[in-house]
């Protein structure tokens, strides 16, 4: 019987030892596990705060774009009221008021 209990363990004892490194390997893995997520995060972060910088930038060039247009409708309108304001201004003179 003391040899089988020897045997026994022995098995045990190397199983122990087995499992051991199994185990030091899947610490291993979950450090490694958590380093990748804590590196993923970040990298969101940066991403939510690049759209950001991407979204002003956006709205800047699209101000920069109307600014033209918006100086062009201007003069047109000025250009208009100059040229009724002459109209007007002739037919008045015309009769005489």
């Amino acid at each position: 019987m003391d040899l089988d209990h020897e045997k026994r363990l022995a098995d045990v004892e190397n199983r122990s030892k087995s499992n051991q490194h199994r185990l030091d390997k899947v610490e291993q893995k979950q450090d490694e596990l958590f380093t990748l997520a804590n590196s993923i995060k970040l990298i969101a972060e940066r991403e939510e705060h690049l759209e950001e910088n991407v979204n002003e930038i956006k709205n800047d060039v699209k101000e920069l774009k109307n600014k033209p247009a918006e100086r062009w409708n201007s003069l047109m309108d000025k250009i208009i009221v100059t040229i009724a304001a002459a109209i007007v201004g002739f037919i008045l003179a015309k009769f005489g008021l």
